[in-house]
């Protein structure tokens, strides 16, 4: 069986766009579940929606594959699934370790979308004596002591960092020079990486707090809403260009 050492995606040597990169786990991900009620094709329409992007996008984006549907047909389900597979390197075994197996990392190990998706959870680590051993999805945890051969044996190039943020920078430094080239840190911190090394970084709080700056904006403008209409007779000096709203508010 293929490993994530021997085997990487060859999305960037054919010069598909980090942009459209982002997008494919999404088209895959509507395209899934349309395999999943033996929809045999979709048009560009209903997949962009189904996407959250709009079709235009998606056409381009599907361009880089080589894939262009066809006209009052759309695209072929199946086909497509197997060709962003492809390109995403889901057709292959990723191994990955996850290091803090605390409430998140026990809740990502036992998440079972990762084998569907090309991803096995090869290890499960954590500096805590008292947790070597235990039982975790299936799999025993074992001591960060470990880590470098852990990870040499299975190779492993991708790691999950689900620790506290002071140790996260230690943890991540030790998967690298152990042979780890993907991160995914959902410690709220930064990680300092050197070049060849990719990061994504998932923070729930900062999430929130840009799901918190749209609430707050909806609130500013359901009180707008409210307001008082502006008086017929306003002052001319005071309108905008367009005639009926003031180019600058007032302090």
């Amino acid at each position: 069986m293929a490993t994530g050492r021997t085997h990487r995606p060859a999305t960037r040597s054919r010069g598909i766009p980090e942009a459209t990169v982002a997008r494919l786990p999404l088209y895959l991900r509507a395209l899934t579940a349309l395999s999943e009620r033996s929809v045999p094709t979709v048009s560009s329409e209903e997949l962009a929606a189904a996407a959250g992007v709009n079709s235009a996008k998606l056409r381009k984006d599907f361009s880089y594959l080589g894939s262009y549907g066809t006209r009052g047909v759309g695209y072929d389900v199946e086909y497509l699934v197997y060709q962003i597979s492809r390109e995403l390197g889901l057709t292959q075994d990723w191994p990955v370790v996850i290091v803090g197996i605390g409430n998140l990392g026990a809740a990502l190990a036992n998440y079972g979308g990762f084998a569907s998706r090309g991803f096995r959870v090869a290890a499960l680590i954590d500096a805590d004596p008292a947790m070597t051993g235990r039982q975790v999805a299936g799999i025993a945890v074992q001591h960060s002591d470990e880590l470098e051969k852990i990870i040499s044996d299975n190779g492993v190039s991708i790691g999950v960092i689900t620790t506290p943020p002071g140790v996260a920078q230690q943890v991540c430094d030790r998967l690298v020079a152990a042979g780890v080239t993907s991160i995914l840190n959902f410690a709220p911190t930064v990680l300092s990486v050197p070049d060849g090394v990719d990061v994504r970084k998932v923070d729930l709080s900062i999430e929130l707090q840009i799901l918190a700056f749209h609430e707050q904006r909806k609130a500013g403008e359901e009180h707008e809403g409210t307001a008082p209409p502006v008086a017929a007779h306003q002052d001319s000096s005071e309108q905008g260009p367009d005639g009926d709203v003031p180019a600058v508010m007032p302090a």
